[in-house]
């Protein structure tokens, strides 16, 4: 496999490449800390009521007076404000950083940018009052009402605006990999969302966009700029270049062509063609290829740096997130076969493994960015370097009680409901530990979550103390 560096053989000289990149910042500047303060107030409100929905299974007579603190729009709540508010904003903020980077450009337009961050703010919020009013479309990913969703197709209409205008401005011949996954994203989002949202399906249809939805907003967005921004930070941390420029191509265009066709083995046992099925449960397993694409190519990056891994935050973050994508996807080929999916189907199984993915994985590589992005951004180091750690082993605590538990009970469950021996109150009582755990873990991931939120507020408001050395011992030489 050939080593490619990170920007290809048009790279300017130092002092060039240094002015176009102090250039680049000083145009994503505003735009991105308003995605990133906008997304870690999401991640904290989402946090609060996805443990309130946990707590429920512990004490289900809490907080009923109100029908707004039901489980189902708590819960409901919680997931359109960490996938839209917190994951989609965050994930937003660090493509808008990183693109005018790698095409050496200004960002065209920054005012776009802004308005898009407000208007995506606009979407989250009023999206999650609607659902905990009661007003929802009742479709998982797709509960937030079409007139809302006009909202944030204008947002993301601007962004891919300036996005795509600043590539097209570009000074450099080649597009880095990170490039393609995000021009990508930026495509396919509007193309999924749009048609998801339209008021032309119904019943069986309307069940099958749904999934198809669901999974490619985690696959075809979410995904996409995940593995955009590892693709960018593992490279820069280690200065060295990424294994094979030409695996991680074979990992893009895979990714683009199976995952598009995941989704429908939820339906499984519905009543779904089964063609339409069995090309799902395809596609899934064949997913096996772009993972397996990704994963050698960010292991053979690694080999003989695995060291740093105890000085870098942003490598710790990014790095866990990499290998829990792995980890998730493998995870998710085995759950699509339907000697498993007859068992897991309807359990908490399959919430252990979206959290996995979702959290595990996306999320754990947002935290790395922010950790690489923002001291960049405001020219200051954090201030408080135990923070992180904390915020490292709570994170990655809580997620593995919580996926362990899931996991675990989910499987026991989805046991016991095919036993026509046991009773549905038997089936209820086998989980009660597991959601306890659950609980735990999602006690552990929000108090990282505080901590994080308390770490970047002290930060841009330049509280504690002014420190002259990065945190842990990631240097500046990765700029």
């Amino acid at each position: 496999m050939t080593a490619l560096p990170l920007v290809f053989e048009d790279t300017p000289p130092p002092e060039v490449a240094a002015s176009e990149r102090v250039a680049a910042d000083r145009s994503t500047r505003q735009p991105v800390l308003l995605f990133f303060h906008s997304a870690v107030t999401w991640l904290v409100i989402g946090s609060v009521m996805g443990l309130v929905a946990s707590l429920k299974f512990q004490f289900p007579d809490w907080l009923t007076s109100q029908a707004m603190w039901t489980f189902g729009r708590v819960r409901t709540a919680h997931l359109n404000a960490v996938a839209y508010g917190w994951a989609s904003m965050a994930l937003v903020g660090v493509a808008v950083w990183m693109i005018p980077r790698l095409v050496r450009a200004p960002l065209h337009r920054p005012v776009f940018a802004m308005a898009a961050a407000v208007g995506w703010n606009l979407f989250v919020l009023l999206g999650i009052g609607a659902v905990l009013a009661g007003w929802s479309d009742g479709l998982e990913w797709l509960e937030i009402p079409y007139p809302i969703d006009a909202i944030v197709a204008v947002s993301g209409g601007l962004m891919a605006f300036s996005v795509l205008m600043t590539v097209a401005r570009r000074r450099t011949k080649h597009f880095y990999v990170s490039v393609w996954y995000v021009l990508a994203a930026m495509v396919w989002f509007p193309i999924i969302f749009v048609t998801a949202n339209l008021p032309i399906f119904g019943g069986v249809a309307q069940a099958a966009v749904n999934w198809w939805y669901g999974h490619n907003a985690l696959g075809l967005w979410i995904t996409a700029l995940s593995l955009a921004t590892a693709y960018y930070l593992i490279p820069k941390v280690l200065a060295r270049p990424i294994r094979s420029y030409s695996l991680s191509l074979v990992g893009f265009w895979a990714l683009a062509f199976f995952y598009s066709l995941n989704g429908i083995h939820h339906l499984i046992g519905g009543p779904v063609p089964t063609w339409l099925i069995t090309v799902s449960i395809t596609a899934s397993v064949m997913m096996v290829i772009p993972v397996a694409a990704t994963a050698v190519n960010f292991h053979t990056t690694m080999i003989g740096r695995f060291g740093n891994l105890r000085h870098s935050p942003t490598l710790a973050f990014v790095v866990a997130g990499a290998m829990l994508y792995t980890a998730a996807s493998v995870q998710g080929s085995i759950e699509a076969l339907r000697t498993v999916n007859r068992i897991t189907h309807f359990t908490h199984y399959t919430v252990g493994h979206a959290h996995l993915g979702a959290y595990g994985f996306a999320t754990m590589i947002l935290f790395g960015a922010l950790y690489f992005i923002v001291p960049r951004l405001l020219n200051r180091e954090w201030p408080l370097p135990a923070l992180i750690r904390w915020h490292f082993w709570l994170a990655l605590g809580g997620i593995a009680i919580y996926f362990a538990a899931l996991t675990i009970g989910g499987w026991l469950e989805g046991q016991w409901m095919l036993d026509p021996a046991k009773s549905f109150e038997s089936v209820v009582n086998v989980t009660k530990a597991y959601l306890l755990a659950r609980s735990v873990g999602g006690t552990l991931m929000l108090a990282a979550h505080l901590v994080f939120a308390y770490h970047y507020w002290l930060m841009v408001r330049r509280r504690g103390p002014e420190r002259a050395e990065p945190a842990w011992s990631e240097g500046r030489a990765a700029s």
